[in-house]
């Protein structure tokens, strides 16, 4: 699973080893959504064990002005995107209406781009089905957050996140937005995703795209 520092291989070896994980929790006819970039290749390893359609669920963070790794919220794809934002935090760090707009109206441009880019086939509608969120890890949660808000608001019958690394905190704050949570590591102190990996170079758009086709055409050839 992880060396003796508690850190994975790469990508696709911390999504084989949630995968073995996730196949225990035995989810009937499952749906497995990853949120891009990252998650894509974790979600990929996923979906080939359970034999289940992969798929995406786009999602952008909200920055706070000057640090955009610090999310205040997130917006989320879909006919109405919807959009999170923690009011308490967009206070503190000086987020101001205008702010949050102009941010918005950039992270749904990027969102087209990324829509565009990654759908080769129409995608897959988690209503009524047992959903299962993938990313590469949680630092703050509020891309997760705002993702599983847009999965009860779809109806899904069961949803379970999925993640190979998070902060207890975070998993806690989490909890009671899902069903259920599958984390292979919670580290205290918590420093940064990208640390429980031996190879965390970003993920491409080019990789995203190959995953997805590889997986949807396992499923069709079945």
């Amino acid at each position: 699973m992880t060396d003796a520092a508690n850190r994975f291989a790469n990508r696709r070896s911390a999504g084989h080893t949630l995968a073995e994980a996730v196949a225990k929790l035995d989810v009937e006819d499952p749906l497995i959504l990853a949120l891009p970039r990252g998650g894509v290749p974790v979600a990929f390893e996923v979906a080939r064990r359970l034999d289940a359609p992969l798929d995406i669920l786009l999602v952008r963070k909200i920055g706070a002005p000057g640090h955009e790794e610090y999310g205040i919220g997130a917006l989320v794809d879909g006919s109405n995107p919807q959009v999170v934002i923690d009011e308490a935090v967009a206070r503190m760090v000086g987020a101001d209406a205008d702010y949050i707009n102009r941010e918005v109206e950039r992270q749904l441009k990027e969102l087209e781009r990324r829509r565009a880019a990654y759908r080769t086939v129409p995608p897959i509608s988690p209503t009524g089905r047992n959903v299962i969120l993938v990313d590469d890890g949680i630092a703050t949660g509020g891309t997760v957050k705002v993702a599983l808000q847009a999965l009860r608001k779809s109806a899904a019958a069961r949803i379970i996140l999925a993640v190979p690394v998070a902060p207890r905190s975070a998993l806690q704050a989490l909890r009671s937005m899902c069903d259920e949570i599958v984390c292979l590591l919670a580290p205290e102190p918590f420093y940064a995703v990208g640390a429980h990996y031996l190879d965390f170079d970003q993920t491409s758009d080019s990789e995203v795209v190959q995953l997805l086709a590889t997986a949807n055409r396992a499923r069709k050839g079945q």
